[in-house]
């Protein structure tokens, strides 16, 4: 049996099937190592979108580039919040947010560097965060949304998330971005 931490969650660790769903595509063993990987990718899809497309909406979908990268800077502020209210058994009950209200209210726009570069300091806080968790930490759990979760869970969430909008953006705006550091020949 594996027993790092940052391993992928056990089935009992979640109850939603989405969530299984979006953990399911995420490739690896290790969250820590996937999420750090991700930030390249942050990076590297930031500079590879063009000016004219950060604010086009590429049908059908309904949000532009920079949207999408204003509901993951945001996202990642939630599951951090949520990992670190499950960890420490403050929060055993979170309620849901509505992803979709911060969307239309356009509240944070704002550079889109600067957006994506938050979205990497908020990945490297949660990465912080992680890094520092006990083992029996990555085991608290409780109920977000309406849904059994656990830290562990909500970890390789925050990834199957980013992964899932970025692939998106990549396929809208034609663009292969590196998910990883560069592997030196």
């Amino acid at each position: 049996m594996n027993r790092l931490a940052s391993r992928r969650p056990e089935s009992e660790e979640f109850d939603s099937e989405y969530h299984g769903q979006l953990i399911a595509r995420v490739k690896g063993d290790c969250a820590i190592k996937i999420l750090r990987h991700q930030l390249h990718w942050i990076c590297d899809l930031a500079s590879s979108i063009s000016t004219e497309q950060v604010d086009r909406i590429h049908a059908p979908y309904q949000w532009t580039i920079r949207q999408v990268f204003e509901h993951c800077a945001n996202a990642e502020r939630m599951f951090g919040y949520r990992m670190m209210c499950l960890a420490d058994g403050s929060g055993p009950t979170l309620p849901n947010w509505d992803e979709n209200v911060s969307a239309a209210s356009r509240f944070g726009l704002g550079n889109f560097s600067c957006l994506a570069a938050e979205l990497g300091d908020l990945r490297k806080a949660n990465l912080g965060l992680l890094q520092r968790l006990s083992p029996r930490a990555w085991d608290g759990s409780g109920t977000v949304a309406g849904h059994r979760v656990s830290v562990r869970a909500v970890a390789w969430l925050t990834a199957g998330h980013l992964l899932h909008h970025f692939e998106i953006v990549e396929n809208r705006c034609g663009v292969t971005a590196m998910r990883g550091p560069a592997m030196l020949e």
